[in-house]
């Protein structure tokens, strides 16, 4: 065995062990694109050792998903079939253990109609807003995961052949799963109680709101009352530790949907619906976009915002320090499961549940009435960088340092 294959055996195992932690007996459901294959393949026999009963795959492929989106109408790709939610939400009844394995070109449906694309992203979040909602609560056990495509490698290693990029860009991704470790489980668990370590901190501090300064941003963001810091590991409903981003650098909370104010610039581009959004900058009032604008991708930008009136508002704050491990590598993943964990971010869109006391309980109603926002759509994008502080405010209105030149202050 190669180191290489070594390596991979050891993240099939992460994903099965750290990331769904599902146990004898259980269900595990994959989605992810046939570039993934030889990881499927890997995390299936390794699902059945662990003593899984099922697990149920569904493929999709690059090159068919551009042929529908090319050539069906628009009313077509509306359409989500009720057998296609009826399956997802039969294996969330089951508490199965969700995986998706991310491998996408982020250019892929780039040059497809934007109302097409608008229309299919709509129409989607519309048919899994149940099973999104459970997702948000920790209903059950899920994870998100990547393996290269040659399209993804080709655009992180322009420079490389087909079998190079591919090979240079899975080598990057499972040093960033920490596979290259001599035990990776024990490596994460030691990383899950460092993340866990900050957001006790955080939640202990009980600030009232977060103030970013950096070239580009002057922004304010108010935290609920009850709100809850996480990192690393969560627990799901029965009470099972699993990891749902694998790789994960970041601490994360909810926003007071209508507190914040000021604007913001990216720092990462961002890859949307198959498509790249760069050098954007958003200004909100009272929690809301009020004015953007964007140098690349301007209508991918418009059309996230008109998702639905929550797309205009906040739902996630995160913090990653810049002298992490994605960020040091130097590269650019274009993927946000992998840019996000290189600089601090935000997300657009509906709020996690479990980010306030007692949310995993909380109807979206209630949610909303704590302060939350909803929303069909989450989408993160990348603001950090090491120029960027932010101060943490208290209820009296101190301030004091959380970041310092992208990194933590305590």
């Amino acid at each position: 065995m190669t180191s290489l294959e070594n390596k991979l055996e050891k993240y099939a195992k992460l994903l099965v062990e750290v990331g769904l932690n599902t146990g004898k007996d259980g269900r595990v459901f994959i989605r992810a694109g046939t570039d993934a294959l030889p990881l499927v393949r890997l995390v299936t026999e390794k699902c059945y050792e662990k003593g899984a009963k099922e697990v149920k795959v569904n493929l999709s492929d690059d090159v068919l998903t551009r042929l529908h989106a090319e050539n069906q109408s628009k009313d077509e790709l509306s359409t989500v079939h009720q057998w296609t939610i009826d399956e997802r939400m039969h294996y969330s009844d089951e508490k199965a253990g969700f995986l998706s394995i991310l491998s996408s070109s982020p250019e892929l449906l780039k040059g497809v109609d934007p109302e097409k694309l608008k229309a299919m992203q709509i129409a989607s979040g519309n048919a899994f807003k149940a099973f999104s909602n459970r997702i948000q609560s920790d209903y059950h056990s899920w994870c998100v995961a990547g393996y290269p495509s040659v399209e993804w490698a080709k655009l992180v290693f322009p420079d490389k052949s087909d079998d190079e990029a591919v090979t240079e860009l899975l080598d990057l991704i499972l040093y960033t799963m920490r596979a290259d470790e001599e035990n990776p489980v024990e490596a994460w668990e030691k990383h899950d109680a460092e993340l866990h370590e900050k957001a006790e901190y955080l939640n202990e501090k009980k600030y009232r709101a977060l103030r970013y300064e950096a070239p580009g941003t002057d922004l304010t963001v108010e935290l609920p009352q009850g709100h809850l810091w996480a990192g690393a590991s969560s627990v799901n409903e029965d009470g099972e530790k699993f990891m749902a981003n694998m790789p994960t650098e970041e601490v994360f909370s909810v926003p007071e949907k209508t507190g914040v104010n000021g604007y913001v610039s990216n720092t990462l581009p961002l890859s949307y619906g198959g498509n790249i959004i760069d050098k954007f900058k958003l200004t909100f009032e009272d929690g809301k976009v009020v004015d953007y604008d964007a140098d690349i991708g301007l209508e991918f930008l418009e059309n996230l915002l008109s998702t639905d009136e929550g797309s205009k508002y906040l739902g996630e704050v995160a913090l990653v320090p810049d002298d992490s491990p994605i960020s040091n590598t130097g590269r650019l993943f274009y993927n946000t499961l992998f840019d996000e964990n290189a600089s601090c971010h935000i997300a657009l869109g509906s709020a996690y549940a479990f980010c306030i006391e007692g949310g995993k309980s909380m109807s979206r109603e209630d949610l909303e009435s704590a302060g939350l926002n909803d929303s069909i759509s989450h989408v993160d994008f990348m603001i950090g960088s090491d120029a960027l502080d932010i101060f943490g405010i208290d209820r009296a209105g101190n301030e004091e340092k959380v970041f310092e030149n992208g990194n933590w202050a305590f």
